[in-house]
């Protein structure tokens, strides 16, 4: 008899062995996936016969695990924020780190009654939502090109019930796409910004991601000339920016945006002290 804790060890193992770094923790994910057990109930039902059926979609999601695909699209929702988004295939996965930009974001509209927030490059729409969630007379914007994505962003947005929060198809790179939007109190984003030459050096599951993602160009920082060129000039004397920048990014980023006029530009250091967000202020 095949138990269920026998499964899962050799699902771990098998992780283990494929250089999976927290196999353990995998493991529990793709076996809830797989059995729609928690840990906890898989360990109380250790010794129990592990159904032929489940225990297949288990092995098969181990084994496309360890061929490289990225965990996150096998379960199909990751939570940011304290929300489950739903992801996969086309759109960009959201990260631990990337919360630093709502944070950030938030403490600069503490102020702000009823703030028009626009998200640039909003991909699952994780911070578009999150910023949607806290400020609830706000009026948030997720801009969006890549239609894989928008169709999680959309799904996101239905599946949140929030009332606030609005998904708009624009090319962020091009100035047309900017013009319709006025007298904002913040933009935000989390915008491509991997050097094009590094991408083939990226972890194979960041491979899995979409390019349209990844890709900042020739130095990384396309995305951010056009956000100072384009769409600053939509925001309100004294609305705010910010922005998630790669490693070694935050004082390039700093200088495009001081030659947009922004003022008073600070960095924000994430959890590995790595200086992850830009923020500033237009001149009032």
């Amino acid at each position: 008899m095949e138990t269920l804790e026998g499964v899962y060890r050799q699902g771990r193992k098998t992780l283990s062995r494929a250089g999976i770094e927290g196999p353990g923790f995998e493991a529990d994910c793709l076996f809830q996936k797989a059995f729609g057990l928690s840990r906890q109930e898989r360990i109380l039902r250790a010794r129990e016969e592990a159904g032929p059926e489940a225990a297949d979609r288990f092995r098969d999601l181990i084994r496309e695990r360890r061929g490289g695909r990225p965990l996150q699209y096998l379960l199909g929702e990751w939570p940011f924020c304290g929300r489950s988004l739903l992801v996969g295939e086309g759109v960009l996965i959201p990260r631990e780190e990337t919360e630093l930009l709502v944070e950030t974001a938030s403490a600069m509209l503490e102020s702000t009654a009823a703030p028009a927030v626009l998200d640039l490059c909003s991909g699952t729409g994780a911070v578009a939502l999150a910023l949607a969630d806290r400020f609830p007379e706000s009026d948030v914007r997720a801009v969006e090109w890549m239609e894989p994505a928008l169709g999680y962003l959309n799904r996101n947005i239905a599946r949140s019930g929030l009332p606030n929060v609005r998904a708009v198809r624009l090319d962020v790179l091009d100035p047309e796409s900017a013009r319709p939007f006025r007298e904002l109190d913040c933009i935000v984003s989390n915008p491509p910004y991997v050097r094009t030459d590094e991408l083939p050096g990226l972890q194979r599951e960041v491979l899995r991601e979409p390019r349209e993602a990844l890709d900042g160009g020739a130095d990384g920082l396309g995305f951010y000339r056009a956000i100072a060129a384009h769409w600053v000039p939509s925001l309100r004397n004294g609305g705010a920016l910010c922005a998630e920048v790669g490693e070694g990014q935050a004082e390039e980023v700093a200088r495009i945006f001081a030659g947009a006029g922004m003022e008073r530009l600070r960095f924000f250091r994430d959890f590995n002290r790595i200086e992850r967000v830009v923020s500033g202020l237009k001149p009032e």
